[in-house]
């Protein structure tokens, strides 16, 4: 279905979202989306103005007075925090239809100036931060034995590149954890999406560059960056469905390739990383 039809269907009434990392970037586009397809959200991040910024402008985008857009400030790793502020959403309107885990950044540097902490840091954010929020939700699924979770990965959790090596490991890690989710959830009709973006528009994206090495800029920069909009609805059309991996853009065939030929994939990552070292006039 083309975008056009699922807003003339209005695709989500009546149905409940919650999305943890929904107030920027790829996150707050899905949010968006949404809404505009009929749907209710919870939107869960740290930054109160910035979450009622969002907050407001999905306001704008209700098909209907009747749809509900809650915020929840809030670290997503914090388990003791967040899980009576989100029974609190789910006591005064539903139990959700939809978990859509956003949660995550990237911290790029060269390995030798990264330390234990760093590494400790990008594994509690991606992995933890996608992990508590469905940790809490779960019970609700399975009791209900419906549901649907999504997990963002990237092509970054089937391949690597340097510069991030805190980073990589993390999404690598959620990549399994929606994996043993697929399958050991089937009994409770549980569905599990992983959602693997390319270079996407967004302001986690912008701090990215700031912080990259040369040699990683170099390589970053032969591949296409996407729009968050575009991500948003490659994303929400693949949940309708119910397809696991969710591939926006390049994303496909760098997997499928990195899946047939594994050596070939690391060959010309090796190659473009070789190409970058002359060019900042480092050997390898």
């Amino acid at each position: 279905m083309i975008l056009e039809e699922l807003l003339a269907q209005q695709t989500f009434k009546g149905k409940f979202a919650v999305i943890p990392g929904g107030s920027k970037g790829m996150g707050k586009a899905t949010a968006k989306l949404f809404v505009r397809l009929g749907g209710n959200i919870c939107i869960i991040a740290r930054d109160t103005n910035v979450l009622k910024e969002t907050q407001e402008e999905c306001n704008k985008l209700k098909a209907e007075d009747s749809q509900f857009i809650e915020i929840i400030t809030c670290d997503a790793t914090d388990m003791d925090k967040l899980k009576p502020l989100l029974t609190n959403v789910i006591k005064k309107h539903k139990v959700p239809d939809f978990l859509f885990n956003f949660v995550g950044f990237a911290y790029v540097q060269y390995l030798e100036k990264l330390t234990l902490d760093d590494f400790k840091r990008n594994m509690n954010g991606n992995y933890y931060g996608q992990l508590v929020p469905t940790l809490i939700l779960l019970p609700y699924f399975m009791e209900a034995k419906n549901g649907y979770i999504t997990f963002t990965s990237s092509v970054l959790g089937f391949l690597a590149i340097m510069g991030y090596a805190t980073y990589v490991p993390s999404k690598y890690a959620i990549f399994g954890l929606a994996e043993i989710l697929r399958h050991e959830l089937m009994p409770y009709n549980i569905k599990v999406s992983v959602l693997f973006p390319v270079d996407t528009d967004t302001p986690g994206l912008a701090e990215e560059n700031k912080l990259k090495p040369p040699e990683c800029a170099m390589i970053s920069q032969t591949g296409t960056v996407m729009k968050a909009e575009e991500v948003a609805e490659i994303f929400i059309k693949n949940i309708l469905e119910e397809r696991f991996e969710i591939l926006p853009g390049e994303a496909a065939i760098q997997l499928k390739t990195m899946r047939e030929n594994p050596d070939e994939t690391r060959g010309v990552l090796d190659s473009l990383y070789k190409r970058a070292r002359r060019k900042t006039k480092k050997k390898i």
